[in-house]
């Protein structure tokens, strides 16, 4: 009798475990699935960007003038690459470029876009004095990473109210980008900007574009600290399209 309990009992608990073994694959067939991890969006191709400086004009960096926003002599370090996405290239080179002076008191606009920053004579163009621009049309939206700038860098000066924006509508009255402001009190009636003024040299200023898109590039100025004239040797605007 005892064996025969024995037996019983041994067979309820086979069937039992039977059971709860059944239970659990029902609750893992209808538990949804876990979520695999999402994948890590890539980065992109990015490849180094060299940039071509001009030898230096003149030696040391002495403060030109006195500037509430002059910044620091030596404090810029410029560098002579960048990272961007593949493909970039000076999309300005050899594009058209207007200006709010359409005949230059020296020089040619298109030295503006020509491929070279020297600060020689016959290398830059010289605008007329107060607030003037410059424009570039890189012809259709393209997707900027680096815009560098050089103005005349012959001889220790700053610019004034240096406004560097971007936009898609030609009259930039509309969808206008504002890549870079060192008009600090205004005067040029754009918006305060809080970027300094800086002496130049022949690293001229290389400015982050952040990867805007857009097809013109307007650069402003308000004279400089030597004389009321306005200059450029050249612009070049890193992207792709």
């Amino acid at each position: 009798m005892k064996n025969t309990i024995h037996t019983l009992a041994g067979l309820a608990l086979v069937v039992t475990l039977a059971s709860c073994g059944k239970t659990e694959e029902k609750k893992a067939e209808g538990a949804p699935a876990a979520a695999a991890p999402a994948a890590a969006a890539p980065a992109g191709d990015l490849e180094e960007v060299t940039i071509a400086y001009p030898k230096p004009m003149f030696i040391g960096t002495p403060v030109p003038a006195e500037l509430p926003n002059l910044e620091k002599p030596g404090s810029y370090k410029p560098s002579p690459s960048f990272q961007a996405p593949k493909g970039t290239v000076n999309l300005a080179k050899g594009k058209k470029v207007t200006s709010s002076d359409s005949a230059p008191i020296i020089g040619d606009l298109t030295l503006v876009t020509d491929g070279d920053p020297d600060g020689a004579d016959g290398s830059f163009v010289e605008l007329m004095p107060g607030k003037q621009w410059v424009q570039i049309d890189l012809e259709a939206p393209s997707t900027l990473s680096k815009i560098a700038v050089w103005h005349y860098h012959k001889q220790a000066q700053a610019y004034i109210d240096v406004v560097v924006q971007v936009s898609d509508d030609p009259e930039f009255k509309a969808g206008v980008t504002t890549l870079w402001n060192s008009d600090h009190d205004e005067s040029s009636q754009m918006g305060k900007g809080g970027d300094p003024a800086y002496v130049e040299t022949n690293h001229g200023r290389l400015i982050d574009a952040k990867g805007v898109k857009a097809r013109y590039v307007r650069l402003w100025s308000n004279g400089n600290t030597s004389n009321d004239m306005n200059h450029y040797c050249e612009v070049q605007v890193f992207g792709t399209k």
